[in-house]
């Protein structure tokens, strides 16, 4: 029997189409450097907001809606994101989403469904093109520790990049589907782009942190991709 899955009550924008690329890699712990081959996809023009997150997750709204969604462990994310998938009757992109660790978790990356970037795709979208530590002048592009007031603040109300892409930078860091290091750090999630309580040298493009899977934080989100 079929049915009309019911709409969400806060609508989704589509995501901005990203060219095909390369992009150099750095890991300053290690002095390694790395390219990655970034195939064409889509990206979300914003972190997933709290209205957003509480819709698809049929959770209560909640204040300052447009703010991004933070306390989400990248399980959540992942979670989220396949939840979201089904809704708009979309192929979910993973599967064997099992905590506490999710090392066994796999994504379908032919899936017409919502996920998370990969750290080569993020860093790629986050340049835009550019070579500098940053893709504008920070006060202009990003809420973080010199300007924040010790807040996050609502998406999309800084500079964007030349994709039109906003917040990559501070605000709140986001989640990527990749291992840190499995060999040394097990589990471990890599999150990228600064928050809003970072000193400028961690709002960078290049710059890597890492944590477990579960970590809840408040300014640590996620932002959605599509493959194409």
């Amino acid at each position: 029997m079929s049915f009309e899955r019911p709409p969400l009550p806060v609508t989704v924008e589509p995501l901005i189409e990203l060219p095909a690329g390369a992009i150099r890699l750095r890991d300053e712990g290690t002095m390694t450097d790395w390219t990655a081959e970034v195939a064409a996809f889509r990206l979300a023009r914003y972190p997933v907001t709290r209205d957003l997150y509480a819709a698809v997750m049929g959770r209560e709204a909640v204040a300052d809606g447009r703010k991004p969604v933070t306390e989400v462990s990248w399980i959540d994310a992942v979670r989220f994101c396949d939840r979201l998938s089904s809704a708009e009757g979309l192929r979910p992109c993973y599967a064997r989403i099992e905590e506490p660790d999710a090392e066994d978790v796999v994504c379908d990356w032919g899936a017409d469904g919502y996920r998370l970037p990969s750290e080569a795709e993020w860093e790629y979208a986050c340049r835009a093109g550019s070579t500098e530590v940053r893709y504008g002048e920070l006060d202009e592009i990003a809420w973080y520790r010199g300007n924040a007031g010790d807040e996050v603040h609502e998406a999309g109300t800084r500079v964007p990049n030349a994709w039109g892409l906003h917040d990559m930078i501070g605000n709140v860091w986001e989640w990527c589907w990749d291992r840190y290091d499995p060999a040394v750090y097990g589990p471990y999630r890599v999150f990228r782009g600064g928050g809003a309580y970072d000193p400028p040298r961690a709002c960078r493009a290049s710059c890597r942190r890492k944590s477990h899977p579960t970590l809840l934080i408040d300014d640590l989100g996620f932002r959605l991709a599509r493959s194409v």
